[in-house]
């Protein structure tokens, strides 16, 4: 990959002498969904899929970026004297938001750049393709311009920042941080209230973590996404007036179902009754992975999907006829809906010998029911965004 975004960038800029190229990763998360703006704790992944990119310093203000999977916008040109959001941008507007929020925080950069990115994580999947051109964008100006005071999480922070103030979706954490500080053949237990975190070994012995993209695809920014963070907001300040609490992600389940008809609202106290219940599963999941008990770690995905489904309401019909068709599959340890939702992919724990049958029987199962196909990655689990060359 390489060689073509060098090649690629040397045909649009020119010289490539003093470009380098970066790579930033796709996430999975395993379990603890909606919970990051709530307060509680999340189990992500960074991927060995995502993002590359060449860039170089120009020396004057211009900024260029261009996409080889989208290149028919070709390249578009932007200037430090109007780091605003414009539609006609699309999908350069993440980068461009890094820019902005860099400059928001006090680095304001003295000099343009150019900026060609290629990226394997399919759009709309739910793999995180946003954040991890974000967190790519600041890797790269933190390199190009010296900026050593800026650590891996105040990237991750940064990127959450442009998403939620530049870009209009009021997302959590979990996924640039995934980004920025994933671990080859750990994932993340991340507590998002406080930013502690750990890295716990995924030792699934027989099996592999397969992601199926429904191909159906979503837009965090338009979908109800900022709208169930807005009921989960509404339903804290209700339980605030009876209970002292930080955060949805401070309740036990015993507490809320104590408290919670101070909601007053059926919807909200859904809402809620997720995010506390959420919360807890994924503490107990972690705690199952390291006692190497697989299997309770894939009933907790299991009744993750069903409260994604019920009480959060954020799945659709392509999504549960996968997991439905996974549930019913042998050699299946646990399976749900992962990412933001309303499409997008699911996240499955498959034993080794039974994924070839997996992918068969749910491939021929899924395209009967629903008319298009679906796409099937055996993934591995990488290392944070960085320098490559």
């Amino acid at each position: 990959m390489q060689e073509k975004l060098f090649e690629k960038f040397e045909e649009l800029f020119g010289d490539t002498s003093d470009a380098h190229l970066y790579f930033s990763p796709g996430r999975v998360n395993l379990i603890g969904e909606h919970t990051d703006y709530n307060g509680g704790h999340v189990f992500p992944c960074a991927l060995t899929i995502g993002t590359y990119g060449a860039a170089k310093k120009r020396n004057d203000n211009k900024i260029h970026f261009y996409s080889m999977n989208l290149d028919n916008f070709g390249v578009i040109e932007v200037t430090l004297k109007d780091l605003s959001y414009h539609a006609e941008y699309n999908w350069a507007n993440y980068p461009l938001g890094v820019v902005w929020a860099f400059a928001e925080k006090g680095y304001t950069l003295d000099t343009g750049f150019d900026m060609v990115i290629w990226g394997n994580i399919p759009n709309g999947s739910g793999l995180s393709s946003s954040a991890s051109l974000e967190v790519l964008t600041g890797v790269i100006l933190r390199d190009l311009y010296n900026i050593d005071a800026l650590t891996m999480t105040d990237l991750a922070l940064i990127g959450q920042y442009s998403e939620n103030n530049f870009n209009g979706c009021n997302c959590g954490i979990m996924d640039q941080f995934a980004v920025a500080m994933g671990k080859a053949d750990n994932a993340i237990f991340l507590d998002t209230s406080t930013l502690k975190f750990e890295y716990a070994p995924v030792k699934l012995k027989d099996a592999k973590i397969i992601i199926t993209n429904s191909k159906v695809k979503h837009s965090l920014v338009d979908s109800a996404y900022n709208t169930r963070r807005q009921e989960c907001a509404d339903a804290l300040a209700a339980l605030q007036t009876v209970v002292s609490i930080e955060s949805l992600g401070d309740l036990d389940m015993e507490t809320f179902e104590k408290y919670k008809s101070v909601i007053g609202d059926p919807i909200k106290e859904q809402r809620a009754k997720h995010a506390v219940a959420e919360n807890q599963r994924t503490i107990d999941a972690v705690a199952a992975l390291k006692e190497d008990n697989i299997e309770l770690f894939g009933q907790l995905m299991n009744q993750s999907h069903i409260s994604l489904r019920d009480d959060y309401e954020v799945s659709c019909e392509e999504i549960d006829i996968l997991v439905d068709l996974a549930w019913n599959t042998s050699g299946v340890i646990g399976s749900r809906i992962t990412g933001g939702g309303f499409g997008g992919c699911t996240v499955s724990i498959v034993k080794n010998d039974a994924i070839d049958t997996f992918i068969e029987t749910i491939g021929t199962a899924y395209k009967e029911k629903v008319g298009h196909e679906a796409e099937f990655y055996t993934v591995e689990i990488g290392d944070g965004a960085r320098r490559l060359v």
